[in-house]
């Protein structure tokens, strides 16, 4: 590691331990005629100190020089308000001279005046033309000699080091340390904290931050807590993040307890490259040590949880954080209705977005557009509009992200006008659509078989300078697929790889999809076989695609054979894969087969959504297995899912045919409540009961 190979190597303090004494102040002697002068002068401030002093010394204005400034100060540096006004006095008619600036700053910092003296030193350095390296061994000089006479007090040499870090001349800074040293002075902790901070985030920064922190222990400088947080960050902010965990770990070895901070800026560097183990175990040992996590710490928990997909556990974090009585801000509740979007719990989005505001933190741009992302994605415009004229109506402008959501979401369900329009309004505005926004277009426009529409919208995209890239070709891929064009889309395919786009996994799928609801098996299954061949992972999806279309066709030893060779490679199927192979079973009447899918897939640790449960329960309704059908209804409705009309239907009329009339009546009166539609057999079979 970093930490190691800087540690293992010998590094010299390259100061002297003999110090030097401070030189002896030994200003101009004035003349006889001088120095009656500077006595006047002297008098009258003392005298006449309430009147001001434009007024007063005017009559000295026209013979007052450089000299006649420092010989006054002599005679008033113990009176601290008169020293400022006199030398401002001064300053309006001549720039002060180094040893002048000096002088006062050295009074300042003896009557602890400390941001005088520091504005002193910055007004100097900010002045325009310096020769700094020239101008920086000036001050230096006149710092060293002007400190035995006129202050003696170490914080000044404190003051002009943070000035040097402030105005970024760390090289300057380091000299400067370095010249002081061999007059026995030690800069304090604090101010090497400053410098430290002020490194840059870069290796060589790195590198200088240690070589420091290693050599100045040996001159006298003991670091503290801070001093670690600092060198923490940096690595962290370098992506060292076991360099920082060890730094973590030496902390107390060498005197100094680890703070929140400490821990905080270490969990924060776990969380970023996603490591949630070693998330967990610094928040345990934080509750050993009794320190409780701070803001940053639950953002960034929050936001890895929240990147993991693990919304609801991010969402428990929020709340331990509100009972401990630390307040959320913008970040975290922003961050948290992000991830419930993208996990499509807008609800709870929804809710946590009003929350936010109950707390008077005022949703932003990017909160909004995470929420109209969200009801884009599930297709509910009506939503998204809403949230869309409520964010314009808080003066907020939505941006190019914003609005090519919302024109994904009109293309998804359709509304390709709705769609144009928010595309010109936004070029009138000065928007600039990008790729996304033209993909989407095209993509909307190909589900709409509209495909000559996408193809010249494409060719006006490139007229742009925009490139295709491989989502706006699976777009036109999936377009041409659906309006049953498969030669095209195949061809499109091949023009991918001449410009030198790669067909991905989607591509292949999408192809592979159209050629099995073509009926031809043996090509989509040339497509997998390519697909493998060029190293590409199929997902799930590409099995579904594969298992639907052998169960479409009968091919049901086909399906079972792909669902074996799946659970061999260790490629999980889900429920998806399942539902195909038990409804064609149950198509069949083969309800002790459907029975023996059913049982595997749970075997597996798939669990059932609400399609199994309704093939399922058509199959024995239809086998009239009423009891399965009854305890599976009932299953389902315990977790939280419904009957379909269809399997409505099919319960009835086993129920019936069994001679069930009460179960039949009961489920006949539940289905008309809900409002769902009965099949006419049904209603003959109850009038005919009936009479």
């Amino acid at each position: 590691m970093f930490l190691n190979r800087f540690l293992s190597q010998t590094l010299l303090c390259s100061s002297s331990t003999d110090t030097r004494p401070f030189p002896d102040y030994s200003p101009k002697k004035p003349t006889i005629r001088d120095s009656e002068f500077a006595h006047q002068i002297t008098s009258t401030i003392k005298l006449r100190r309430f009147e001001p002093l434009p007024r007063i010394l005017k009559p000295y204005e026209s013979k007052f020089q450089s000299n006649h400034l420092i010989w006054v100060l002599m005679k008033i540096k113990n009176d601290y308000g008169l020293v400022l006004d006199f030398f401002e006095w001064a300053c309006l008619r001549r720039d002060p001279t180094l040893e002048v600036r000096s002088i006062v700053v050295q009074i300042a910092v003896a009557s602890k005046d400390l941001k005088m003296a520091r504005w002193l030193i910055l007004d100097f350095w900010r002045k325009p033309n310096l020769d700094v390296s020239l101008s920086f061994t000036h001050f230096v000089e006149q710092l060293l000699y002007t400190y035995k006479d006129w202050g003696s007090d170490p914080n000044v040499f404190d003051v002009f080091f943070q000035v040097l870090v402030e105005v970024e001349m760390l090289d300057e800074a380091m000299k400067f340390f370095d010249k002081i040293l061999n007059y026995g002075v030690v800069i304090s902790v604090d101010s090497w904290n400053l410098y430290l901070s002020r490194l840059p985030d870069s290796l060589h920064g790195c590198w200088k931050a240690m070589k420091v922190f290693i050599e100045l222990p040996q001159v006298g400088v003991c670091w503290n807590t801070a001093s670690y947080n600092i060198l923490i960050h940096l690595f962290c902010q370098l992506g060292k993040i076991k360099d920082a965990h060890l730094l973590l770990l030496q902390m107390e070895f060498r005197g100094c307890i680890p703070d929140v901070v400490s821990y905080s800026t270490i969990i924060n560097g776990y969380c970023h490259i996603g490591e949630l183990q070693k998330v967990l175990r610094l928040i345990r040992e934080m509750q050993i040590k009794q320190l409780n996590p701070n803001p940053c710490t639950y953002n960034s928990i929050i936001h890895l949880l929240c990147k993991m997909g693990k919304v609801v556990e991010a969402e428990r974090i929020l709340r331990e954080m509100i009972n401990e009585g630390i307040y959320p801000d913008f970040v975290v509740f922003s961050t948290l209705i992000d991830g419930l979007c993208k996990r499509g719990n807008l609800s709870a989005a929804y809710m946590l977005f009003h929350e936010m505001q109950r707390w008077r933190i005022m949703p932003d741009l990017l909160t909004y557009t995470s929420l109209i992302c969200g009801f884009c994605q599930i297709g509910n415009m009506i939503e998204a509009d809403k949230i869309f004229h409520e964010m314009c109506g808080r003066g907020l402008e939505p941006d190019e992200v914003t609005c090519t959501a919302l024109i994904d979401g009109y293309c998804k369900v359709g509304k390709m006008k709705d769609a144009f329009l928010l595309h010109n309004q936004m070029v009138q505005v000065g928007l600039v659509p990008n790729v996304v926004t033209y993909t989407a277009l095209a993509d909307g426009l190909c589900k709409s078989g509209e495909l000559d529409t996408a193809n010249e919208l494409l060719h006006e995209m490139c007229g742009k300078g925009l490139q295709l890239n491989i989502i706006t070709y699976n777009a036109m891929v999936n377009g041409l697929c659906k309006a049953g064009n498969i030669v095209e889309a195949t061809k499109l395919m091949e023009d991918m790889e001449v410009v030198g786009l790669n067909p991905d996994t989607f591509t292949y799928t999408t192809l592979m999809d159209a050629y099995c609801k073509a009926g031809d098996m043996s090509k989509a299954q040339e497509l997998l076989q390519r697909m493998l061949d060029r190293g590409l992972q199929p997902t799930i999806v590409t099995f579904n695609v594969l298992m639907n279309g052998f169960c479409m066709f009968g091919m049901l030893e086909e399906s079972e054979r792909l669902l074996k060779w799946m659970l061999d490679k260790g490629i999980m199927p889900n429920a998806i894969t399942y539902n195909s192979l038990m409804k064609q079973y149950c198509i069949r009447n083969n309800m002790c087969a459907t029975t023996a899918v059913y049982k595997g897939m749970c075997a597996q640790g798939v669990l059932p959504d609400s399609n199994t449960y309704n093939i399922l329960i058509k199959g024995h309704s239809k086998a009239r297995n009423m009891k399965e059908a009854w305890f599976l209804h009932k299953e389902m409705v315990g977790k939280g899912f419904s009957l379909t009309p269809s399997s409505y239907n099919a319960m009835i009329k086993g129920y019936l045919k069994r001679k069930k009339f009460l179960e039949a009546s009961e489920l006949f009166d539940e289905m008309r409540r809900q409002g769902l539609i009965v099949d006419k057999e049904i209603y003959d079979l109850f009038l005919d009961i009936k009479l």
